[in-house]
């Protein structure tokens, strides 16, 4: 795909231009030439890609040419920065400097000037080729996209037959089927209702919807029906038509002729007048991929007099799924992967008739099948490619499972999954493919954080700038985009609803593996002996089973690192190997940006190449073994992202303040690793750290020397996270005052000096005249870690907090916590650890009206709690833990009825005991409780073994047992 490639270089080279044209001279205009070039040829390229596949050799080599010529383009550019660029000094001493400079680099001036002389050859030459393969496939700017609405077509009606493949033989489909015809004929009103079903691609969403739309009940309940198949690009004239055909002939009634000479506008009122005089109906749209296809047909789409009129959408975007419902207050169902016990039914039925898989390719069987991870389709596929394998072949089936990358590449089945998921991919505007390529960095079954993902993203230049936002925020917007369009799925979440981690579907990661190995965007080694192309990699992700491989102890691969622009790491490898690799990595890349070490046994010294890397933007050493930051760090004048988290470093030197792009600073250290409990340590910063005025995340500064540290950070007026460690009481009052500067700030975390119960007094209950309309507007989440004297009173005009951390505050009874927070229209979640000395909580009527999530831990002296009535109506997770005197359930609990989830750890041995002798209808502890569906008890026997009893999972198994 070198469009994508292309659009991103092009990116690249035009804010390159903007901020390092001065330097060129007279290369300005090669450069210009070629980029003038290359934008001439990206509208060619994307219809020249879409046919790429089936394309002729020359044609396919033609692509690669224009990708590896953009590519280079880049290269030699960032050299010529890297060399000339560092050298901007002033003064007297600066002059004779540059004057030196300039004829010990004029061989290298000239050097440069000749690459981009052979570059502009190049593109001349792919020029002509680009005109000639232009009038070969009769393809036109113009004219582009007539060709992919023609592909596009014929896609569509070729792709029910992989759908609807045997639909028959689908298991799990029963219930969702069930559940969608009670939502379509629950209705009463007259009010026209949408149900919208939402799922990743080939996860069976219309052959679930064919169902549902073909079952008797339905027929009977809706005598007028349609099913239209939207598609990726549709002619909405010719659906329309489509439509009228369709109902009509389910009315057995003659097409009328002069439908083919009505426009659009015409069509959609002859539609809606159709069915205002028709019966009740009921119309399918498969397959829709945008909003904006919703908000033209719905104008076709009448109430009608007869009322109960319903429509189904099937999509694989949440936000087209959302936006149809909205108006008629309908329902979206999302689609989830078949079971486990499902998909090997389904496995056996198409391999074995429906028999018992033989014993000697159970687990072979089973390897296959987790890579298809429910996905209806994909077992489909390749079960019945296994079919036509001998089953008493077990190294045919090993084949497979080994190869199932490349079995993706075949004909038949198999292709046609790759694109199905491919289609999806194909949708994406070119900056969301290149994230979402990036993220085959990632081994298989890996849970990649959101974070780190992001920051990554924003690192390696995937995220375009936007007016009124921060880069943060795009990329978070980008995450989300690809989250709706089901090809990231989340697997937790952080407060506020924030992806915290998340994970790639295999096979879709094997797709993108084969576009990302096409564009050589990303070189991802693994445990196989494989010996990737040496010439250019650009991007080297090493995964930790490549290092503890031992046979690469004497095979290691042949890598060129002249052009590698990042070098990532995904946990931990052999340290021996690890220290090779990075050594080769960092004498031969200069143009290195991103450096990501996480989690490798390195040397307690960062390594002096890495301060020679002129061009690195993102260094993340977090849970290595550095302990110092060396004075040469202040060399690295384009770093943006420094993650020394969980590392032994204290300190940072004052040539930290040279780094005026730094956004990102993560300096601390656990000071318990076996308890969370007792936060971090933070760092000593330069006294003058104000001057870092590009920070956006500060974590964790340590405030113990005083309070001009404290007035430091009110000049960074760029942040949006704040941790602060070992606050001293006396600096609380400079605190607000620094914080009424920080407009933007979203987290703030403050801990005082001390430990546990030893914490110092924090002090923040001081008054500041703009206080109340600065941060207290912006701020989502608060952690307080040590004693509090009372609840600063600015915490109740918290507005837009969602989430709250109390540790170690020591309140008494007559400093409530839960007054000042009770009323917070958005909080959503609450931690308090030792926060609070009284022998009762009381949960008071219409209080905490979003709360979803509680902890409460290590509260000594708590007896009792009380739920009044309407309090807590949103809860879905409550947790206590280590509350030695409470030795009942809180009264109230019955009518918490969003309760998901009930966890008690280490109660009295009273509670315990009581909750597991009374697991019966009749008593009075199970009846409030019978609600929550899932219940469990941890706690430590006499002998400190850790025991878990789940007391139930879900209601309905305790039911049936």
């Amino acid at each position: 795909m070198a469009e994508t490639v292309l659009s991103f270089v092009l990116d690249q080279l035009s804010t390159f231009l903007r901020e390092e044209g001065r330097l060129l001279g007279g290369l300005r205009q090669e450069v210009q030439f070629i980029m003038d070039e290359l934008e001439h040829m990206r509208a060619f390229l994307r219809e020249a890609e879409a046919k790429e596949e089936d394309a002729e050799p020359r044609l396919q080599e033609w692509i690669k040419q224009v990708r590896e010529a953009a590519y280079d383009t880049e290269d030699i550019l960032d050299e010529f920065v890297a060399r000339f660029a560092r050298h901007r000094t002033t003064g007297f001493y600066g002059s004779v400097r540059r004057i030196f400079s300039s004829i010990k680099n004029l061989r290298a001036r000239h050097r440069v000037a000749s690459e981009m002389q052979s570059i502009k050859s190049r593109i001349k030459s792919i020029s002509e080729g680009h005109q000639r393969y232009q009038s070969e496939y009769g393809i036109s700017a113009q004219a582009s996209s007539s060709l992919s609405a023609v592909n596009n077509t014929t896609w569509r009606y070729s792709r029910d037959d992989v759908l609807l493949v045997e639909e028959a033989k689908l298991v799990g489909i029963d219930q969702p089927k069930k559940h969608l015809i009670s939502k379509l004929l629950e209705w009463d009103d007259h009010q026209l209702k949408v149900v919208s079903v939402v799922g990743m691609g080939g996860i069976g969403k219309t052959t679930l919807v064919k169902r549902v739309h073909e079952d008797p009940e339905v027929r009977r309940h809706f005598p007028v029906r349609a099913w239209v198949t939207v598609s990726q690009t549709c002619d909405f004239q010719y659906l329309l038509k489509d439509l009228i055909r369709q109902l009509h002939e389910e009315g057995q009634k003659p097409v009328p002729q002069s439908i083919e000479s009505l426009n659009i506008t015409e069509l959609q009122e002859f539609v809606k007048h159709f069915l205002q005089q028709a019966g009740r109906y009921a119309i399918v749209f498969d397959d829709v991929w945008d909003v904006e296809f919703w908000h033209a047909i719905k104008f076709a789409l009448p109430e009608s007099s007869h009322g109960g009129n319903r429509v189904i959408l099937t999509t694989r975007r949440a936000d087209v799924a959302s936006a149809s419902c909205i108006e008629s207050r309908g329902f979206v169902y999302r689609m989830e992967p078949l079971s486990i016990e499902d998909s090997w039914t389904l496995f056996c039925s198409k391999i074995f008739n429906g028999g018992n898989c033989p014993g000697h390719l159970m687990d072979v069987a089973k390897g296959i099948l987790d890579k298809c991870e429910g996905l209806p389709l994909a077992i489909l596929a390749i079960s019945g490619h296994l079919a036509l394998k001998d089953v008493n072949r077990t190294e045919e089936w090993e084949m497979v499972r080994r190869s199932l990358g490349g079995e993706l590449e075949g004909i038949g089945k198999l292709d046609r999954v790759r694109k199905i998921l491919s289609l999806s991919y194909s949708n994406l505007p070119w900056h969301l493919k290149a994230c979402l390529l990036y993220t085959s960095i990632f081994p298989e079954d890996y849970e990649i954080g959101c974070l780190r993902l992001v920051n990554l993203w924003i690192a390696e230049r995937l995220v375009e700038w936007r007016e009124g936002m921060s880069i943060e925020d795009v990329a978070w917007g980008y995450l989300s985009e690809l989250i709706s369009r089901s090809l990231i799925q989340v697997t937790d979440v952080f407060y506020e609803g924030l992806p915290d981690y998340c994970r790639i579907h295999d096979l879709l990661r094997e797709v993108l593996l084969l576009k990302s190995r096409e564009q050589n965007m990303v070189t991802a080694t693994t445990g196989r002996p494989t010996m990737w192309p040496s010439e250019k990699v650009r991007r080297l992700a090493v995964h930790s089973s490549w290092g503890n491989n031992t046979q690469h102890h004497h095979q290691r691969p042949n890598y060129c690192f002249d052009h590698l622009h990042s070098f990532v790491t995904i946990e931990s490898m052999n340290p021996l190997l690890f220290k090779t690799l990075l050594s080769d990595v960092l004498r031969s890349s200069k143009l290195l940006k991103v450096l990501d070490l996480r989690g490798q046994e390195t040397e307690e010294e960062i390594p002096n190449e890495i301060f020679k890397m002129f061009h690195l933007k993102h260094l993340d050493l977090y849970h290595t073994r550095v302990e110092r930051v060396p004075k040469a760090i202040g060399k690295l004048q384009h770093l943006e992202y420094l993650n020394l988290g969980n590392t032994g470093v204290r300190e940072l030197p004052m040539e930290i303040l040279k780094l005026q792009k730094l956004r990102f600073l993560k300096v601390y250290q656990e000071v318990d690793s076996s308890d969370d409990d007792y936060g971090s340590h933070g760092f000593k910063a330069p006294s003058n750290m104000g001057g870092l005025l590009a920070l956006e995340v500060l974590d964790c500064i340590d405030a113990s020397s005083g309070s001009t540290i404290v007035k430091e950070i009110g000049k960074l007026t760029q942040l949006r996270e704040l941790y602060i460690t070992r606050l001293r009481r006396e600096d609380g009052k400079e605190l607000c005052s620094s914080l009424a500067n920080l407009t933007s700030l979203r987290e703030l975390s403050v801990a005082s000096i001390g430990k546990g119960d030893d914490h110092e007094i924090i002090d923040l209950s001081h008054h500041h005249p703009s206080l109340s309309s600065s941060f207290l507007q912006s701020l989502r989440m608060l952690l307080l870690c040590g004693r509090l004297e009372k609840m600063p009173q600015w915490v109740a005009r918290l507005h837009s907090l969602v989430r709250v951390d109390l540790d170690w505050s020591r309140l008494r009874t007559e400093e409530d916590p839960l007054e000042s927070l009770q009323n917070l229209p958005n909080l959503s979640l609450i931690n308090f650890c030792g926060s609070y000395q009284g022998e009762g909580l009381c949960f008071k009527a219409r209080g905490f009206l979003k709360l979803k999530w509680m902890h409460l831990k290590r509260l000594e002296g708590l007896r009792w709690m009380r739920v009044e009535e309407g309090a807590l109506p949103r809860l879905q997770k409550l947790f206590l833990e280590q509350l030695p005197l409470l030795d009942e359930l809180p009264s109230g609990i019955q009518q918490l009825s969003q309760l998901q989830r009930l966890t008690l750890y280490e109660l009295s041995s009273q509670l315990r005991e009581k909750l597991l002798e009374n697991q019966k209808e009749e008593s009075e502890d199970y009846r409030r409780i019978a609600h929550i569906p899932e219940i469990l008890i941890g706690y430590y026997t006499d002998d400190r073994i850790w025991r878990e009893h789940q007391l139930w999972e879900k209601k309905e198994k305790k039911k049936k047992t």
